[in-house]
């Protein structure tokens, strides 16, 4: 591994004699990744507490923090494209600011997605605990860890193969969804009658307060879309692939998660007890006379879920590998055999499961701690996605423009749009009681992690000096 200086990301390709990384995920896998990444288990589970408190107004949330996510994403899909990396933002954060912010970026991530493993997982047991009463929810979790770790043991094709049924599932349950919903808004399904705008009138119910919690709410529903830059490092033709990506990104948002939205509001009362009791999703689709339909879309919860839980392991375990590679934690799990840093798997399951554990053993302190601690990982994460483009594009213009394929839209204007954007979102988090907690216990993780990056920067470079 060559040595570089600390405003420049090591070189994650090992030596010829050790094994590396498998590239068995196809094109059809990326695009499935893709698509269901958008389609995460916030939109369907978390989506209720949003409309109970933006009413209405919950479109304009979805599509103004849908535009700072799609803007995000042209910035990562341009730095992924120019530099392929199973590390993905945290190796971009090292080659363009230096190795302190891959450290802190990647670690803080890998921290997330294992907690969402485990929080995943017990979500998944509750829905099948409820189908089947009296076998306790800790088996069922305890049976997902070992599918999923095992499938992401054996070999990279194996996740890309499940990630493309579940997408498959999820996609064409929310376009059912949609398609259902149209035809009731317009009158044509039969049984139904159409509401016009009867449930759009009182848009603000709770004036701009509940805007704002309908927009924290929005922003951190779409946590998943960073893995299909994280999964291309292992495809066939990984500039490609996060091209593809991220070129269709913006109406990928726009259908499922500004479109559902839509239907959802127009067709149900934001206001009914449903909404809130039943999910957003279910009560809509009650309303237009869908027999089944909470169990129906249970089904469909559960699918995302599981793909949720099989995702972040996944993108946990090549966090930790590429950070690693890059000298940046225990060399045991960047180790590789049959194409797969097994280790690392089962570390990132270890720490998920640990979490399971800790919401039984210690609900209210150090699994609240711990939850207050990743509330706002995402954010952190998408504010070192920034930065690193403003400097890397600069970089990549004078030195390799031709790994420019693709490119951030009215650059520099929207990235710095964008880094208004997360401080406007960190400010609405400090006002609101309900999140102020999450971002100071993120900010001290952040900064603890940023202080050992950096004290681990130092020594390194006086030990090569």
């Amino acid at each position: 591994m060559s040595r570089t200086t600390p405003t420049e990301a090591h070189d994650e390709s090992p030596p010829l004699a050790e094994p590396s990384l498998s590239h068995g995920l196809k094109q059809r896998h990326l695009s499935m990744i893709a698509l269901g990444g958008v389609i995460g288990a916030g939109l369907f589970v978390g989506s209720g507490a949003g409309i109970a408190a933006a009413g209405p107004s919950i479109v304009v949330a979805y599509a103004v923090s849908g535009l700072l996510v799609m803007l995000v994403m042209r910035m990562l899909g341009e730095m992924s494209a120019a530099y392929p990396s199973s590390g993905s933002f945290s190796a971009h954060a090292e080659r363009a600011i230096g190795p302190w912010a891959g450290f802190t970026a990647g670690w803080s991530f890998w921290v997330l997605l294992c907690t969402a493993v485990g929080l995943e997982g017990i979500g998944a047991a509750k829905i099948v605990s409820g189908w089947l009463p009296g076998t306790p929810e800790w088996a069922w979790v305890a049976l997902f860890m070992l599918v999923f770790c095992g499938t992401n043991l054996a070999a990279v094709k194996n996740f890309g193969e499940f990630e493309f049924w579940f997408a498959a599932l999820k996609v064409g349950a929310i376009s059912l969804f949609l398609v259902l919903g149209g035809l009731a808004i317009a009158g044509v399904l039969p049984g139904t009658d159409s509401p016009g705008a009867s449930n759009l009138t009182d848009f603000l119910p709770h004036g701009s307060e509940g805007l704002v919690i309908g927009l924290l709410a929005s922003v951190f529903a779409y946590g998943g879309l960073e893995t299909v830059t994280i999964a291309a490092a292992e495809s066939e033709d990984p500039v490609k692939g996060v091209a593809s990506a991220v070129r269709t990104a913006m109406w990928r948002i726009a259908l499922f998660y500004i479109g559902s939205m839509a239907v959802v509001v127009t067709l149900v009362p934001w206001d009914s007890p449903d909404v809130a009791e039943k999910g957003p999703y279910v009560a809509a689709l009650d309303h237009i006379g869908i027999p089944g339909a909470g169990q129906l879309m249970n089904v469909v919860v559960l699918v995302a879920l599981l793909s949720a839980m099989n995702a972040n392991i996944y993108g946990a375990s090549r966090i930790a590998y590429s950070l690693v590679r890059r000298e940046q934690g225990p060399k045991a799990l960047g180790r590789v055999s049959g194409g797969v840093p097994r280790i690392a798997v089962l570390a990132s399951c270890v720490f998920g499961f640990l979490c399971v554990v800790l919401s039984y053993w210690r609900p209210d302190d150090v699994f609240a701690w711990l939850l207050n601690m990743i509330g706002a990982v995402i954010l952190v994460v998408w504010i070192f996605i920034a930065v690193s483009q403003l400097r890397l594009r600069r970089r990549l213009e004078r030195e390799t423009p031709e790994r420019l394929t693709v490119r951030m839209w009215a650059f520099p204007a929207l990235t710095w749009v964008s880094l208004a954007g997360m401080a406007a979102i960190f400010v609405l988090m400090a006002r609101e009681p309900d999140t102020r907690v999450q971002l100071y216990s993120t900010g001290a993780m952040t900064l603890v992690l940023a202080a050992v990056g950096y004290a681990w920067q130092r020594s390194r470079t006086a030990t090569e000096g």
